[in-house]
């Protein structure tokens, strides 16, 4: 009887010892450490589920055949329906040398698609659907209003067709960049908006959309230098949209040209094979290289050898940024040049009434 006293008194003493130790361990600052159960709610704060579906199913997957082989893709986007089309806004390139154009709908359903309109300076084409096979038409919003740091998204076909409907999310990382382009030796300078969101062939065409689900720009990988990853660009929506009268009618887009042969105040050597000279005070500006008899330019006065540093008093950084400022007027438009002849600076009227193309 005594010996089971003292076993049940040792295991007493046992069990205290271990509350008393657990208690010590767990002890913090003088207070018990326990473990407690929570519910935790995790929320999703900055979902934009809810722009997505404003836009989803206006956007399209664009098959560009040629010789009824499928020879490239991009993406595009509803803008407009009326009694007559559904349409389509899209990149130049996208639509470029096909002799038929067909459109995947989210649905999966292919459908014929005609092309009203292209302008090979913005990469823009308005393409025609039957207006029953449209299901959603993408709002239209002002990118104007953008900041940086705003959150945006796109929706269109990265990499493969298998990938159709892609979404991909970012920030507008920089706004009004002016981007030069080479066309057949030929460069040339568009605005756009940059963005880190990833833009892929078959992206090309797609909406850049902002948070409240409005389109905002128009996508293009056109825009981006292989070399360069983690940038991405578009074709702000106002610019894309300038000249959609003209296109859904199927007319040329005018653009001005002034008859002149250029170059850059900073091409040295062609400077030098040329024997033209150039003041040192010359930081800006493109060189007139030759001038076309009864041209704009020629009736304006320009000579061969005046340097045009300003148009409507912005500098003109070179040739490709002389094209951007021109092609913002119209033909029967006049812009004031401000030329530097023989070490004088002086201004000119120059009125532009002929386009390219005459």
């Amino acid at each position: 009887m005594r010996e089971r006293l003292v076993n049940i008194s040792v295991i007493i003493v046992v069990i205290a010892l271990a509350v008393c130790g657990t208690w010590f361990f767990m002890k913090d600052n003088g207070e018990v450490v326990t473990g407690t159960k929570k519910n935790i709610t995790i929320s999703e704060s900055d979902s934009i589920n809810e722009a997505v579906e404003k836009v989803y199913d206006a956007v399209v997957v664009v098959d560009n055949y040629s010789r009824g082989r499928l020879t490239g893709y991009g993406s595009g986007f509803v803008y407009k329906k009326d009694g007559r089309h559904g349409y389509i806004l899209t990149n130049n390139h996208v639509v470029e040398g096909a002799d038929e154009v067909k459109v995947r709908l989210t649905s999966g359903e292919e459908v014929d698609a005609d092309v009203l309109g292209t302008d090979e300076y913005t990469d823009i084409a308005v393409l025609a659907i039957n207006p029953d096979k449209v299901t959603e038409v993408a709002e239209l919003g002002d990118s104007t209003k953008s900041k940086i740091g705003d959150t945006i998204f796109t929706v269109g076909t990265p990499v493969s067709q298998d990938y159709a409907g892609t979404v991909t999310k970012g920030i507008i990382s920089g706004e009004s960049r002016e981007v030069t382009l080479d066309n057949d030796g030929q460069e040339y300078m568009m605005e756009a908006i940059q963005i880190d969101a990833s833009i892929n062939p078959g992206n090309s065409g797609g909406p850049l959309v902002n948070i409240n689900g409005q389109v905002i720009g128009v996508n293009s990988v056109k825009l981006v230098e292989s070399s360069v990853e983690g940038m991405g660009f578009a074709i702000p929506i106002e610019v894309a949209t300038a000249q959609l009268d003209k296109l859904e009618k199927g007319e040329e887009v005018e653009r001005p040209v002034i008859g002149v042969s250029l170059y850059d105040v900073d091409n040295i050597a062609a400077l030098y094979q040329q024997g033209i000279r150039l003041d040192d005070s010359i930081k800006n500006g493109v060189v007139v290289n030759s001038v076309e008899a009864d041209s704009d330019a020629d009736r304006a006065g320009l000579k061969a050898g005046d340097v045009i540093t300003k148009i409507d008093g912005t500098e003109v950084r070179n040739a490709a940024h002389l094209k951007y400022i021109l092609y913002k007027h119209d033909i029967g438009d006049s812009v004031k040049l401000t030329i530097n002849r023989d070490g004088k600076e002086s201004e000119l009227t120059l009125k532009l009434t002929k386009k390219l193309g005459d």
